[in-house]
């Protein structure tokens, strides 16, 4: 549409709901009072500098750079480990300590500077997004008139602004003035709020006239205001210009980040900048969740420090004993300890002194058993591990161009542990972008397409011939995508101006007269190709303005009060221009549920054209005007049954004295300044509003997104519950639980529902504690039967599908009733909630996540689902049309709900399998190495003498063995992506929490023991009598040292390179590369000064390498200590094979493609699948066996 056109537009006599004048409320009263305080100076830099307002800059970033070592720092050591290790390294500078000081601090400073440096990282990432948004440009007023572009960040409180067409409004706004004559604008605020419907905002008259740049040149105003706060529906405040007072309300606030839609420019004044502004008022981070893994971790932590403590008790005992005998009646045992003369530490006088500080001794030495890199190791694996998800080309959806985005790290192993799902329909599973496909006009259907819950239907019923479209020709056609967006109508009754030959003709007409004009849609015009697109409200709107284009009724323009219409002439058959004059429009609102618009057509006749919920329009009905009112009945059912959603549409004539009197008595409301000013409104509405004649219905369909029932069915399959939470009536929630395989044909369906006979009729009386009394007993009622009939149907094995409303539900939730509630839907097959808020969204998850104690996923698009993502264990965003409140809230991002196959089976599997293993594996080396730690101090009498050089003891867990867990818990797979999307029950190994249960961590643990026995005693035992060196000598301590920390190396990594499922060559390279490092090791640090390298000094190149024993012995401990893993593995393998060992020797027996054999793993799986069409073809196939019996 040509900008002079849009300029002209007087839409606010229009639109009373939104555009009306507003007086001074009540409420601004309080401006100037506490919270009331912002005075701003417009377009007046000097005042308004004496006010210290915040800038417009703004940062997520968590850290700057004078808090970042101070808070990094903080966020480490509250960990209760590095807690520990400080105080250790702290303790290694008193002689209490059996290492170097060095050596204590240096790997606890490198653990805390690699997880700084990540910290410092990911701070950057959101630093450089804050640089972007900070340096994007728009036109600010620099005097004389003169607007010059600057950035978002240099704005300042009080500066005037000119923001273009789909631009974001840089900082909180008042808008001054527009495009158009009347100061209104169009506002997007999916950012915001997740709706996508436009905002209609309009300037006070004051300013309303400043329309060009030149304008601002000596204006000069004061605005005062409410102080910043996170309302976005609120807004109180007065703006003052030529000792003038006028009331400022939402309607004149335009938030930061939402967009300027259908207009070509505004002007506004800075009112909040930066943190000051309602979005950043309102931001949140991603949710603080912890993994039910890390929880575990952390008592296994607290765990090994309580075995930590019990030994070092265990050995400050029998030191103590010792000590208190080695000078006993003047006869000394230890003679060469000279107990006699000695300090505080071994004197036989104070021994329980001594074993006090043993202990204190033993608790630095036994600190080992604890692994000091566990957690930077692991949020270096997980942050890996969510590079490859974000870089997932199967989860990249390319029509949008938006790829997986994990906005935390902390859940990747959580997404291999998910029992229940939880969605939204709407926009999740459905496309949130309405179709025309259907309408019934003058009593007839028409429309030929076939929806996808009509093709689940003819599955339903066996129909196959349901799922066909048969077309003028005679030939079969399927429902596809819609060649033009919107629209996916097919009749040929009714197009190509077909319509003029059916029956009821003039009726047809009035009905698509309606459609072109009863909405607020803007039309643009491409000026290269002359093609009319709109910009609407809602998608419903932009689908009947599309649909009314494509069946002959095009609108093309607006004028001040008029709608510009080419539409077919019903007697001369050809395309006429009409102009329709626009009098009134009464707004949609969910308590009206209807919208009219009141015209006057080239006959001079007075048309009150009004579309509607059924329940709204039949109800007012003229008794002349219900010609077509059963079979339009039926049609409505019969597309709510398809899954569509209807609208009713009636139209009556007006005589001018009604009309004036409705006129009058609206205007006086529209300009009332009480408080019941929108109720007045309605009451006047409601009263022209009546004996309206039916024309038809319309039904539009919101497709299900593609690969929605596969997904499904694999997720059922996998053992997934999956729950639908949706605000939809309950007869579209049932039927699009049909499309998606949910509920199927012979599922008996639990419906608990509020619209009882009893209820109504209670009701009907009035009396309300009655009526709240009944329904909850009535509810109370139902969900005991229902539990009866689960108790039968379960004896029978029967699935049995949940249905409940959303008044039911607000019984079931409360704390007497939600328990027998759950109990009743944990023991159905599928749940279906209704008719739900966004509050019991979030109140059902709670109660499925705390009362189960499984692990919950909530998936969703809308601003609505956002109590919901945060309330689950894992909250999945959908990137889809709604805005990106729901991505912004949630844990990861997905484009298309199809993804979660792969997100939960495949990558949730993998990252459940690879930290599992990793912590259990982290957990079994260090007590490995600490119980040869403490074996040593049995044999040395407990007097905490370290059997290792130091920098031995520091090196262990952060150069030595750290780089092959790391590498496991990066690329370990146990089967391939394709395998596991074949066979889904894999999922379950996670859901049951098979590799990191309480008796698979003792099993590594007593294995770690096993372990440091094997070596410990083989290597003392050893080389304690014969010679070792060439000299004759035997080995000393720096030897036996030595030689069990070669053994010890090579055990950890050959353990891990038994574990593993999938090689790579970084493997490879990180498992023999650390073997190969502790040699190289040796002989670099063996070779420096033995002021250096103490104990160490030549030990390998003198000592060590020369004695074949050295090698002979090394060789023997090391397969002597696998022996046991390897037979435990082959016994379980062979006897009790797990289910991924089963797939993996169908991968490797090359029987992937033979049915037979892949139908038996399958049937090992943990449980029978009850949704999905996987169920669905079994059900149908048992039904047509039990037939063939009967027969």
């Amino acid at each position: 549409m040509a900008r002079g056109i849009r300029k002209k537009l007087h839409l606010g006599s229009l639109l009373p709901f939104r555009c009306g004048t507003r007086s001074f409320q009540p409420e601004h009263s309080l401006i100037g009072g506490p919270g009331f305080s912002r005075v701003v100076f417009c377009n007046n830099t000097e005042s308004q500098r004496v006010l210290t307002y915040g800038n417009n800059y703004v940062t997520s970033t968590k850290y700057t750079l004078t808090t970042f070592f101070p808070k990094s720092i903080f966020e480490q050591f509250r960990r209760a480990a590095n807690f520990f290790f400080l105080i250790t390294a702290i303790l290694s500078f008193t002689p209490l300590s059996p290492s170097s000081p060095v050596s204590s601090v240096l790997p606890l400073a490198l653990v805390i500077l690699a997880a700084m440096i990540k910290e410092a990282i990911e701070d950057l990432g959101r630093k450089k997004q804050d640089i972007e948004v900070n340096n994007r440009k728009v036109k600010v007023h620099r005097g004389e008139g003169v607007f010059d572009n600057a950035k978002w960040m240099d704005l300042e409180v009080g500066d005037i602004v000119r923001v273009e067409k789909d631009e974001y409004f840089p900082a909180d706004l008042i808008l001054l003035s527009s495009s158009y004559e009347e100061a209104i604008c169009y506002v997007e605020t999916m950012n915001l709020d997740g709706e996508t419907n436009l905002k209609l905002k309009k300037a006070v008259d004051a300013t309303s006239k400043l329309h060009e740049d030149s304008g601002f040149q000596n204006f000069k105003a004061v605005i005062k205001s409410e102080d910043p706060n996170a309302n976005l529906y609120s807004f109180i405040g007065s703006l003052q210009l030529e000792e003038q007072q006028y009331p400022l309300t939402p309607q004149q606030l335009l938030l930061r980040e939402s967009k300027l839609k259908n207009t070509d420019f505004i002007y506004g004044v800075v009112i909040f900048t930066g943190h000051d502004t309602k979005v950043m008022q309102n931001s949140t981070g991603p949710p603080s969740k912890r993994s039910k893994i890390e929880r575990r971790m952390d008592k296994l932590v607290y765990f090994l420090f309580s075995i930590l403590v019990l030994i070092s008790f265990i050995g400050s005992i029998f030191f103590g004993i010792s000590t208190r005998e080695d000078l006993e009646n003047g006869t000394i045992k230890r003679w060469y300890l000279r107990p006699d003369d000695t300090a505080i530490y071994y004197d036989p006088k104070r021994a329980p002194v001594a074993a006090i500080l043993i202990f204190l001794t033993g608790l630095m030495l036994y600190s080992y058993l604890i692994p000091i890199s566990l957690y930077i190791s692991l949020e270096i694996a997980k942050v890996i591990q969510c590079t490859f998800i974000n870089q997932d080309l199967h989860m990249y959806y390319e029509e949008a161009d938006k790829a997986a985005k994990t906005r935390t790290s902390n859940l990747n192993e959580e997404l291999g542990q998910v029992d229940t799902i939880l969605s939204d329909k709407t926009g999740t599973l459905t496309c949130n972008s309405m179709e025309f496909i259907k309408c019934s006009m003058a009593g007839t259907a028409y429309g030929r397409g076939v929806t996808v819950v009509e093709r689940a239907l003819s599955r339903r019923e066996e129909l196959p011939s349901a799922i066909e479209v048969t077309n003028g020709g005679g030939q079969v056609e399927y429902s596809t995508k819609a060649a033009i967006k919107g629209f996916n109508f097919f009749d040929e009754r009714i197009t190509h101006g077909n319509w003029v030959n059916e029956p009821h003709a003039d009726v047809i007409q009035k009905f698509l007269l309606l459609l072109a004009i009863c909405h607020t849609a803007v039309p643009e015009v491409d000026e290269e190709t002359g093609r009319i697109s709109y910009e609407a409200e809602s998608p419903d709107e932009a689908a009947f303005v599309i649909a009314a284009r494509e069946l002959g009724f095009e609108f093309y323009e607006r004028t001040q009060t008029s709608i510009l219409i080419h539409e077919l002439d019903l007697i001369s058959g050809r395309k006429v221009q009409r102009s329709y004059k626009l009098l009134n429009i009464l707004e949609f609102s969910n308590s009206r549920k209807r919208m009219s618009v009141i015209l006057r057509n080239k006959e001079g006749k007075l048309l009150l054209l009004c579309k509607g919920a059924d329940s709204v329009i039949f109800e007012r009905l003229t008794k002349n005007g219900r010609e077509f009112e059963e079979q339009t009945r039926e049609h409505v059912n019969e597309y709510a049954n398809a899954g569509l959603r209807t609208l009713l549409f009636a139209y009556r004539e007006l005589d001018e004295e009604e009309y004036n009197k409705f006129n009058e008595e609206f205007t006086e409301a529209k300009n009332s300044v009480s408080a019941d000013r929108d109720e007045m409104m309605e009451e006047a509405a409601e009263k022209i509003e009546n004996d309206l004649i039916l024309l038809g219905a319309t039904a539009v369909e919101d497709k299900l997104q593609n690969g929605v029932p596969e997904c499904i069915d694999k997720l059922a399959q996998a053992g997934i519950k999956i729950w639908v939470l949706t605000g939809d009536k309950l007869e579209t929630a049932i039927n699009i639980g049909f499309a998606c395989c949910l509920l199927r044909q012979g599922m008996e369906q639990i419906v608990i529902s509020s619209e009882t006979p009893i209820i109504k009729e209670l009701e009907k009386v009035g009396d309300n504690s009655a009526v709240a009394m009944a329904f909850k007993a009535n509810v109370l009622q139902q969900i005991r039967e229902a539990k009866e009939s689960l108790t039968a149907l379960n004896k029978s094995s029967e699935a049995l599908a949940l249905i409940i409303d959303g008044k039911s539900l607000t019984c079931a939730l409360e704390d007497d009733v939600k328990g027998l509630f759950l109990e009743l839907a944990l023991g159905c097959a599928s749940v279906i909630c209704c008719r739900c808020s966004p509050k019991q969204k979030a109140l059902v998850t709670r109660l499925v996540k705390t009362k189960t104690g499984r692990t919950t996923l909530a998936i969703g698009d809308g601003a609505n689902d956002v109590g919901m993502l945060q309330e689950a264990d894992i909250g999945i965003g959908i990137s889809g049309v709604e805005g990106m409140q729901a991505v912004m809230s949630s844990d990861i991002a997905i484009a298309q709900f199809r993804y979660l196959q792969r997100l939960l089976l495949v990558h949730g599997h993998w990252c459940y399998r690879r930290i599992s293993t990793m912590i259990c594996y982290f957990f079994y080396k260090n007590i490995a190495f600490g119980f040869t730690l403490f074996f040593f101090e049995a044999y040395a009498s407990f007097s905490g003498q370290a059997p290792y050089n130091d920098w031995y003891l520091s090196l262990y867990n952060v150069f030595f063995t750290s780089l092959p867990v790391i590498a496991l818990g990066v690329l370990e797979q146990d089967v391939s992506p394709d395998l596991c999307l074949k066979f889904p029950m894999l999922y379950q190994e996670g859901v049951q929490n098979l590799l990191f249960s309480w008796f698979r961590f003792l099993c590594w643990a007593f294995n770690g023991v096993l372990t440091a026995t094997l070596i410990f005693f083989f290597c003392s035992h050893a080389i304690e009598q014969p010679a070792f060196r060439k000299g004759g000598e035997v080995a000393g301590l720096d030897v036996l040292g030595t030689l069990m920390y070669t053994c010890i190396v090579w055990v950890v990594n050959c353990q891990i390179a038994l574990s593993i499922n999938y090689y790579t060559l970084k493997n490879h390279i990180f498992i023999w590369g650390s073997i190969i490092a502790w040699y190289i090791f040796l002989l670099a640090y063996g070779a420096m000064n033995p002021n250096i390298s103490t104990t160490a000094y030549k030990v390998f190149i003198e000592a060590c390498a020369p004695a074949p024993s050295y090698w002979l012995l090394t060789l023997f401990v090391v397969i002597t200590c696998l022996i046991p893993y390897f037979t435990h593995t082959s016994i379980q393998l062979w006897f009790f094979p797990m289910y991924h060992q089963m797939i993996q020797w169908v991968s490797k027996d090359g029987r992937l493609h033979d049915p037979q054999y892949s139908q038996m793993v399958r049937q090992r799986s943990l449980g029978p699948t009850t949704v999905g069409y996987t169920a669905h073809l079994r059900a149908t196939s048992e039904r047509c066996q039990e037939t063939h019996e009967v027969q």
